[in-house]
């Protein structure tokens, strides 16, 4: 689908025509760089390669100022293809937040916090062991992960103590409230993923 790359830049609240009160989420989209053309004839499918957030020479490759460079644009940070797009874009045109409009939906994406390694009670919702009669060093542990002579090893999968958030998380159907063009800022209902910065992929 088509879409935008963003950033992060934090949470606030709006009321609706009813007083109500919306917790929303405020993303800097674009505007993004088309950095490619992707064609059937060429490449076997149809997509538009788009770049976000200039990058500095000194941290750029060779391959990648030669990449940019046919698009007579900078090093971008973040490159991501989009697919359907209605309207037709050439090499070096900008996508600008216009494309979206208020009142219809979005898919966001982005690298969730990282959390560190977590045990089961915060990493899976563990309720813990009881905390009476006698019992004083199990409070927060798993219980038993294996089992006996048979099959005398833990199953692939089981829910452990580990790393916890790092991790790419979309979140589906979320209202756009506001498109604000001059500042290039969509305020989306709800929360999306990552800290602040974060960089986002938003998805009609």
């Amino acid at each position: 689908m088509s879409g935008l790359l963003g950033k992060k830049i934090g949470m606030t609240s709006l009321y609706d025509e009813n007083g109500k009160n919306i917790p929303c989420t405020v993303i800097e989209a674009g505007p993004c760089t088309v950095t490619q053309v992707r064609t059937k004839a060429v490449d076997g499918y149809d997509a538009l390669q788009l770049g976000f957030d200039d990058k500095t020479d000194k941290s750029s490759t060779m391959a990648e100022k030669g990449h940019f460079k046919k698009a007579n644009t900078s090093v971008k940070r973040k490159v991501v293809e989009f697919q359907d797009f209605k309207d037709e874009f050439k090499l070096g045109d900008n996508v600008t937040v216009g494309i979206f409009k208020e009142g219809e939906f979005v898919d966001v994406s982005g690298i969730s916090k990282g959390k560190g390694f977590q045990g089961v009670v915060k990493r899976h919702g563990f309720a813990g062991s009881e905390r009476t009669h006698g019992q004083q060093s199990m409070l927060r542990a798993p219980g038993s992960v294996g089992a006996a002579s048979y099959p005398a090893r833990i199953f692939k999968g089981m829910k452990m103590g580990g790393q916890m958030g790092s991790k790419k998380v979309k979140v589906t159907n979320l209202r756009v409230l506001k498109v604000v063009e001059d500042k290039n800022l969509i305020i989306v209902k709800g929360c999306v993923p990552g800290h602040k910065n974060t960089y986002l992929t938003i998805r009609k």
